[in-house]
């Protein structure tokens, strides 16, 4: 069996450099236990140190030589909490004597334990392998493991819009080109093995993990997760090179449409669904990307719990899929069997249903798989299936190439991690995901020849949101700042604050440190970090009161009464749109702007001043009231810490927004589910008191100029169901300026068992033009995006007519359509 990766071989030895001293009770730990070992019990050259043998004999010829308890140890993982008793003198008691002889598998979250930034990171990684190298008994090293959904989660590393604004770029050589650069960071900081990307559908936004996703449609996930994948791993197999890592594609599957829009509760599906919609952007990431490790999801499917679902761990991704690769849990998933689930008695007996459905790796600490040395020595489970773990966790390590050169460079990540290249695709990503709603009397872009004053306002105004799942970078610029330094003093550019969101409820962190926007900022600089806040995704948080909002907005009032044009920057932070777990309140029951932003927008409009609104976001927000009465609109979802930058850049029309949609902008929570592929049945009558359309659809977004699609034909009228036929449409910029258009293929089959979706996006292009320059693009339709999973559950090419629908968006108004028959 050959497990497929993609990178080149071959990894840098340099000696590793001494630990910084940041942390201290754990380098100081570190530092007084890294004694040199040798390693004991060994042949002068076995098979597995031998670089010049295939990886499947290496990893034969280790297991072979491996105890059980040494086998366990390679399916665990261990967080910075549990090293410190190791180094400590082997206080945790896994299954035996408690030292490190027996090894480890994954270390986890070492990016939020190295403070100091990518330097220490990278000489901590470098520490712990040599540790586990040197007290093991056969030298195995380690798999650190790191979140990275949109930048590696560590002090000073780049931080780049989250999946949803990425998504919305439409844009794949960008979003493999940004992931190429996490993963050269990840690496250099000693990171070898990454916790993204997700690819679940985003059905229902009151979820808190919508801004994790590429958002609703299976087709644009895909083509996200596999440009994510293959930035993450490169293009050439078999092994994973030393510039990066191995990806991790969660959580499968169907985690974006719990009950209630409730993190981990059960989504309520078909099997049919389950396979002809959420499983897709898997499977692609399995067959086209060759996904080094997937994360099943922490909900119930069918009634059994993913994490003991044999069903879908095995049945489907490893029997019908041919996925080779590690099936790692999500965090405590395991014992969430136990404890959540109620399909186990205790966490010994949660792992015994985890391995049998194909877990290999419990995450992110020593817990359930610690009995399963118990279970085997009971004969309560064969030690095949501990042997059929490891072996795929050792087949990593040795395409990883961990074995040949388990160190990094500490010194090559001052030239790598937030080097002005990786600052500047940030930048270019975050002003290609904004995406204009509406520009009514084109206000937009603002001419500052005729502007004098600009008042820019609201609690996103001075404050760059990195989203949730991040790390801190060496620096942020907000809008507030950009402005400033753009305009200087030809233009003058006033703040007031607007509104607050949330109340400060928890005690300061240290200064420079994650901030929430609206909360008490320390004084300094205009864009600085706010010296007070919350770390995205901690404790428990409360609106601003009505008191101080209330100032804010006279305050506010008076600030946009001096202006010729006001900015108001609005929307939620990544406190109030989050992951709910383990008891922590999270999710959203309402998705409306909150903490009296409506009444800031009200009373700014009534100045008489042109108002464009920014809104910020991790998904979907709905803001009826705010598109009724603002005629000029950019949604901004959450860009990282170049949020400034880009924003300036849209505004004053340095970059023509050529954002699209990756998901449904619904009127209402009462609309949900409002995703457009929807079945025909679904949406034939109104509501009593409101409509059934969306506010905006999927797909949809403006520019500063205008285009036309048409001429829109099929390379020829009928195919066969093994063929595939080429679609070409001509694009026109009829307006006054540069821009891009994002031109969008979709199809539509009638008269078939099960029944299919209105439409569903199958290709799509962006097109740069010039003012008055045409192309004409060329799209393709496959045998793959023509069929459909049928009845009996297996995918078919069904005969009959098609109809082809080429535009602007998934709205019927902005498509031509032609016919194609199958035969």
């Amino acid at each position: 069996m050959v497990l497929r990766f993609h990178g080149i071989p071959g990894r840098a030895t340099p000696r590793p450099a001494p630990l910084a001293p940041r942390l201290p009770v754990l380098a100081l730990l570190l530092g007084a236990c890294l004694v040199p070992l040798q390693a004991s019990g060994q042949q002068a050259t076995p098979l597995y140190r031998d670089a010049t043998q295939p990886l499947a004999t290496r990893v034969e010829d280790l297991l072979r030589r491996m105890t059980l308890e040494e086998k366990v140890a390679q399916m665990e993982c261990m967080s910075p909490r549990d090293l410190d008793s190791v180094f400590a003198g082997g206080a945790v008691d896994r299954y035996g004597p408690a030292d490190a002889r027996y090894g480890i598998g994954h270390i986890c979250g070492l990016g939020f334990a190295a403070r100091g930034g990518p330097r220490q990171h990278a000489e901590m990684a470098n520490r712990l392998q040599k540790y586990f190298i040197e007290h093991g008994r056969l030298g195995i090293p380690v798999v650190v493991t790191e979140e990275s959904l949109h930048g590696l989660a560590a002090t000073g590393a780049t931080n780049y819009p989250t999946p949803m604004a990425l998504a919305s770029t439409f844009d794949l050589d960008l979003v493999q080109r940004a992931f190429t650069e996490i993963a050269a960071e990840a690496a250099a900081a000693g990171t070898n093995h990454v916790l993204a990307p997700v690819l679940d559908l985003a059905q229902d936004p009151r979820w808190g993990r919508t801004e994790e996703t590429y958002g609703e449609d299976p087709y644009l996930v895909s083509r996200m997760g596999v440009a994510a994948i293959t930035g993450f791993q490169g293009d050439r197999p078999p092994t994973i090179d030393r510039h990066h890592v191995a990806a991790t594609t969660k959580h499968f599957a169907g985690h974006g449409v719990p009950e209630g829009g409730r993190n981990i509760g059960p989504p309520h599906m078909s099997e049919h669904e389950l396979r002809d919609m959420h499983l897709r952007p898997f499977e692609a990431a399995v067959r086209e990307a060759g996904v080094a490790a997937v994360m099943p999801a922490y909900h119930e499917l069918f009634g059994v719990p993913v994490h003991a679902s044999p069903f879908m761990l095995t049945k489907i991704l490893r029997d019908e899929w041919g996925f080779q690769g590690v099936v790692i849990s999500d965090f405590y998933g395991v014992r969430y069997n136990a404890d959540t689930h109620f399909v186990a008695r205790d966490n010994t007996d949660a792992a015994r249903l985890a391995i049998l459905a194909g877990v290999d790796v419990d995450a992110p600490q020593l817990e359930s798989y610690q009995g399963l040395v118990s279970l085997v020595r009971a004969g309560r489970l064969d030690e095949a299936l501990v042997d059929r773990g490891a072996r795929r966790v050792l087949r990593l390590k040795f395409a990883l190439g961990l074995f040949d050169a388990p160190y990094v460079d500490p010194a090559g990540t001052d030239s790598i991690v937030s080097s002005p290249a990786h600052l500047a695709t940030a930048r270019r990503v975050a002003g290609e995901a904004i995406t204009l709603l509406k520009n009514e009397g084109g206000v937009l872009p603002l001419d500052t020849a005729k502007l004098h004053t600009i008042a820019l306002i609201g609690p996103h105004a001075d404050y760059a949101e990195r989203g949730n799942y991040a790390g801190v970078p060496r620096s942020t610029v907000t809008a507030l700042a950009a402005l400033r330094a753009r305009l200087g003093t030809g233009t003058h550019v006033l703040y007031a604050e607007g509104v607050r969101l949330l109340r400060d409820t928890r005690p300061p962190l240290r200064a420079g440190g994650p901030g929430v926007p609206g909360a008490p900022r320390a004084p300094g600089a205009a864009g600085a970090a706010p010296a007070t806040g919350i770390p995205a995704g901690f404790g428990r948080v409360a609106l601003a009161d009505d008191t101080t909002n209330q100032r804010l907005i006279r305050e506010a009032v008076a600030v946009a009464s001096r202006a010729d044009v006001v900015v108001l920057a609005l929307g939620a932070n990544a406190q109030m749109m989050r992951e709910a777990w383990r008891g922590r309140e999270g999710d959203n029951a309402s998705l409306e702007l909150r903490s009296m932003q409506n009444e800031l927008v009200d009373a700014v409009r009534a100045t008489g001043k042109p108002v464009v609104v920014l809104l910020f976001s991790g998904g979907p927000l709905t803001f009826e009231h705010l598109d009724r009465t603002i005629p000029t609109i950019l949604y901004c979802w959450y860009l990282g810490q170049e949020t400034g930058n880009a924003v300036a850049d849209v505004l004053l029309g340095d970059v023509n927004p050529s954002g699209r949609l990756p998901i449904t902008l619904a009127r209402s929570v009462g609309q949900l589910p409002v995703y457009y592929d929807h079945k025909p049945s679904a949406r034939r009558q109104d509501y009593i008191f409101d409509a059934s359309a969306p506010l905006y659809p999927f797909g949809y977004g403006l520019s500063y100029t205008t285009f036309r699609t048409d001429s829109v034909r099929l390379e020829r009228p009928a195919v066969g169901t093994r063929d595939s036929v080429r679609v070409f449409a001509r694009v026109t910029n009829t307006g006054t300026r540069a821009g891009t258009q994002v031109v969008q293929l979709y199809i539509r089959q009638d008269f078939t068992l099960p029944t299919r979706p209105v439409k569903e996006l199958k290709d799509f292009r962006r097109v740069s033009l010039q003012s008055g320059e045409s192309r004409t693009v060329e799209m393709m339709l496959t045998p793959a995006k023509l069929g459909h999973v049928g009845a009996d559950m297996r995918f078919l090419v069904e005969p009959g007519p098609f109809r082809v629908m080429v535009g602007s968006s998934s709205r019927d108004a902005d498509l031509t359509t032609v016919s194609l028959e199958v035969r």
